[in-house]
């Protein structure tokens, strides 16, 4: 029978005495509070600085865009148009890879650029080391001082002999885990309150940011995730304590498990899945699409056999013998036409290059099953729209953007654009300026809970997993401990 009373008694002599009361503890919880204090300042200046600039900079392009004199369409899609990818108001809490991945892309006619500017290619190497932000420090900081007030929790009782005086009094083991992993749960609790505190605190104070309903449910499920996350930290402590002879032994252990699930197997399975699924270069990449253009042939060479047949088969359906007889333009005819297949081309080798990407991935995400720091690590960033998913989004939204923004260039062209070659001295052809402002700025919404649940569902069942794991461990294999 497991009594409730037994098991928040433990639970407040942990809480209490062995963390609240104890000065050297003391001592790092207020440097692990005041690391979150940092997380949230440095976090909200750089959001801060990021919104002004790319605000300052997308109204920039968008009136340069506007402001261009009467021009060929064409020469408007080769003008092009930079896309700014958002900053999503809960990278405050969770940077992901944003700092690693670009934030702004250059879009033109016949040619898919990548994403550049990213922080980490404008800042000193030493981002290449990590940030403190305040995911990273409830991530590993956390857990690390759970380990370091928790080693001995049991194995210290069951040395000084106190351990048979508690189950002498009728204490069970399950009443003594579950008390005990109950106090350390609530030392994690403690950082994580203070941690959205800060966050919604600081997010009331940014007036660019929208704290909306669906902002509200992702802190909601982040601070959800991060309650069972410390659940199975405390857990684990308390079960190596518990098995653990000496509580020199239990901190030896649990540093270990720190070092091997916090910091190197994570970094060591990424590794390991870029070199099981290799990833071709960028001018790898660019090579494989230019041959692939090449092979169907250039929009640009009038005397290119698939497009000299494309103009003869035009010809024919109209009935006339000259381009300069055709109702249209077949210069952007011609233009849309390679435009649809360089783009069909492009799209083909990017799956592929993102199937392997998303394999590498899964086989990094599969070792969540054996560590519980991978999936509240993938939770947290996919719910805080920065995770690989939402830069993905943001290329593919981008590309659909750049495509569109071609396309209507050639249509314009096709429409208004007269096939006769001007005289000399004449003016070139050109259409009014007024069709800039037609078409309609780049947006770029930030990742909705629905979407964030849908990329992290995985990761979630995985957290699921070592929460009941932990109960089972608690509970049931209790029996197999002994008190000597």
């Amino acid at each position: 029978m497991l009594r409730r009373s037994v098991c928040w008694m433990l639970a407040r002599h942990t809480f209490f005495l062995s963390a609240i009361s104890n000065r050297p503890v003391q001592f790092l919880i207020g440097l692990i509070l005041l690391l979150l204090l940092y997380a949230n300042i440095s976090s909200s200046t750089q959001y801060r600085q990021q919104i002004t600039t790319q605000n300052y900079y997308r109204e920039l392009v968008r009136n340069h865009w506007e402001e261009m004199p009467d021009k060929h369409p064409h020469r408007m899609a080769h003008y092009g148009y930079i896309a700014f990818r958002s900053i999503d108001p809960l990278s405050l809490f969770d940077r992901g890879i944003d700092n690693y991945a670009g934030n702004a892309i250059f879009l033109e006619a016949h040619k898919q650029n990548t994403v550049n500017f990213s922080e980490a290619g404008l800042s000193t190497g030493l981002l290449r080391f990590g940030e403190i932000t305040q995911s990273m420090v409830l991530q590993l900081l956390v857990p690390l001082l759970m380990f370091f007030i928790g080693f001995g929790a049991i194995a210290a009782d069951r040395e000084n002999g106190t351990l048979k005086i508690l189950f002498s009094q009728g204490t069970s083991w399950k009443e003594l885990l579950l008390g005990k992993s109950l106090g350390l749960w609530l030392i994690g609790i403690l950082f994580l309150l203070v941690g959205m505190l800060l966050l919604v605190g600081t997010s009331l104070f940014i007036p660019e940011l929208e704290m909306n309903s669906d902002w509200w449910v992702r802190v909601l499920v982040l601070l959800l995730l991060y309650s069972i996350y410390f659940w199975i930290i405390a857990a684990i402590t308390s079960w190596v304590s518990a098995s653990s002879k000496s509580a020199k032994l239990a901190l030896v252990s649990l540093i270990g498990i720190w070092l091997l699930m916090g910091i190197i197997l994570p970094r060591a399975i990424q590794s390991g899945a870029s070199w099981v699924f290799p990833a071709p270069s960028k001018i790898h990449f660019d090579s494989m699409v230019e041959q692939e253009l090449i092979k169907k042939g250039d929009s640009h060479d009038p005397n290119d056999p698939y497009y000299k047949a494309l103009k003869d088969s035009v010809l024919r359906a109209h009935n006339v013998s000259t381009i300069e007889e055709l109702p249209f333009n077949y210069s952007g005819f011609q233009m849309k036409e390679g435009e649809r297949i360089s783009t069909e081309l492009y799209n083909k080798q990017m799956a592929v290059l993102m199937g392997i990407y998303k394999k590498q991935n899964n086989l990094s995400s599969l070792t969540g099953w054996v560590n519980p720091f991978v999936p509240i690590r993938l939770c947290s960033m996919s719910f805080a729209g920065t995770d690989f998913s939402s830069y993905t989004r943001f290329q593919e939204e981008a590309e659909s953007y750049r495509y569109r923004l071609a396309q209507q260039m050639n249509d314009w062209q096709i429409q208004y654009i007269s096939n006769k070659k001007p005289t000399p001295g004449e003016k070139g052809p050109a259409i009014s300026r007024d069709f800039w402002k037609v078409f309609p700025e780049f947006t770029y919404p930030s990742t909705s809970w629905k979407q964030g649940l849908n990329e992290a569902g995985y990761s979630v069942l995985m957290l699921l997993a070592w929460f009941l794991f932990s109960l089972w461990l608690l509970i049931f294999r209790s029996q197999k401990l002994n008190a000597l």
